[in-house]
């Protein structure tokens, strides 16, 4: 599943994709809350997008919601969480703003790499849930995923939801049914290119 995704969105471009998606920029917000990274795999801090009165504010969260039901931390974070058939109502829904996501073929290291980035603009929107830290952690998001779409599909299968800007305030308000937001991307949504090949 997705475990590594890049964040190369500049401010300006963050801005004119939120405005697009017919949201309101946090005015207390700018460029040093969109950090760049070549890389954000589990555990990392990245930016989130919440919603924040009327407002999409960017908060740092960590990739990986806490093992569920274990109250010493101990386990593997939840990164990736099945959509279907579940209900959000009650959930803090919000979006991982991306350059890209990648998944990885292969089964010997180091793996092929593949990068999916949203044709039709800069920001590739990924459905997601999130929680407040305990203690003096941080609060952390995990990824939605559904079954693959075609641009996927011979990758991986499963894949995160990647939200259509339209849909963006859907999302974070929920006033779509899960079922028509969390869903596989069509076909040529996403540009897919190898980064890396794998070994033979």
């Amino acid at each position: 599943m997705c475990n590594d995704y890049e964040q190369h969105i500049a401010w300006a471009e963050y801005e004119k994709a939120v405005r697009h998606a017919g949201l309101a920029v946090a005015t207390h917000q700018g460029a040093v809350d969109l950090p760049s990274a070549d890389d954000i795999r589990i555990g990392d801090l990245g930016p989130v997008m919440r919603l924040a009165g009327d407002a999409v504010e960017l908060s740092p969260m960590a990739f990986g919601l806490p093992p569920r039901g274990k109250a010493t931390g101990k386990g593997a974070p939840v990164f990736n969480f099945r959509s279907e058939g579940r209900s959000f109502a009650q959930s803090r829904r919000c979006i991982v703003p991306a350059s890209a996501f990648f998944e990885f073929t292969g089964k010997k290291s180091p793996k092929a790499k593949h990068r999916f980035a949203f044709r039709d603009g800069p920001l590739t929107a990924i459905a997601a849930i999130w929680s407040e830290g305990s203690g003096n952690q941080p609060p952390a998001f995990a990824m939605l995923t559904t079954e693959p779409g075609a641009d996927v599909k011979p990758y991986h299968d499963r894949q995160v939801v990647v939200l259509a800007p339209g849909d963006w305030t859907h999302w974070l308000d929920l006033t779509k049914p899960e079922a028509e937001l969390l869903k596989p991307s069509p076909a040529g949504t996403l540009l897919v290119e190898t980064v890396r090949p794998g070994s033979d």
